[in-house]
């Protein structure tokens, strides 16, 4: 169960750059924050890279390198997530009734399998936490075999399947636990 305390040891407000810095032993500076609408193009640059390796085993482009990212960022919450000053990993979240999308998660290929993702997909936690929902979800192509076996070492069930655009998604879903006051 997630405790607020954890995700205080982990992330530091800093109100003048209205961001949330990461502690960290490295000493990287890591930074998410919130996507302003004049950061569409390193939104898309990001999630290009980023899906770009699904596009031979998929015939055609995944869904978020299609999408109209000024769009997005007028309706919708996106985080970045930097490193030393470098844009490194997109979190793009939909509000729906029942639960929180997680329409995207992208790492640029350079930070790819540094748990940034994870982390991304924490925070996509915390904000639908937040937020009053009780559960979180999203989908995925079925050709996304090590995604799906992330999301379900992380808690994530499936839900279902349906077929778009010749291919399948897998819906998945996660339940989200309260906020526990610190003791």
């Amino acid at each position: 169960m997630a405790r607020l305390g954890t995700l205080r040891s982990l992330y530091v407000f800093s109100p003048q750059e209205k961001t949330y810095k990461e502690k960290n032993p490295l000493q990287q500076h890591i930074a998410i924050r919130k996507a302003a609408p004049g950061d569409a193009a390193i939104v898309a640059s990001i999630t290009d890279a980023a899906y770009a390796k699904y596009v031979p085993l998929m015939g055609r482009k995944p869904q978020p390198m299609t999408a109209d990212y000024q769009q997005i960022l007028a309706e919708h919450p996106v985080w970045l997530v930097w490193i030393d000053a470098h844009p490194a990993g997109v979190l793009v979240l939909m509000h729906e009734p029942d639960a929180m999308l997680i329409y995207s998660v992208a790492i640029a290929p350079a930070h790819q399998k540094s748990g940034l993702g994870r982390r991304l997909l924490a925070w996509a936690e915390s904000e639908a936490r937040r937020a009053g929902y009780a559960h979180i979800r999203l989908f995925t192509n079925a050709l996304m075999e090590a995604n799906i076996a992330l999301y379900r070492r992380l808690g994530y069930v499936e839900t279902g399947r349906e077929s778009f655009h010749e291919l399948t998604l897998v819906h998945m879903r996660k339940p989200i636990q309260p906020i526990e006051a610190d003791v």
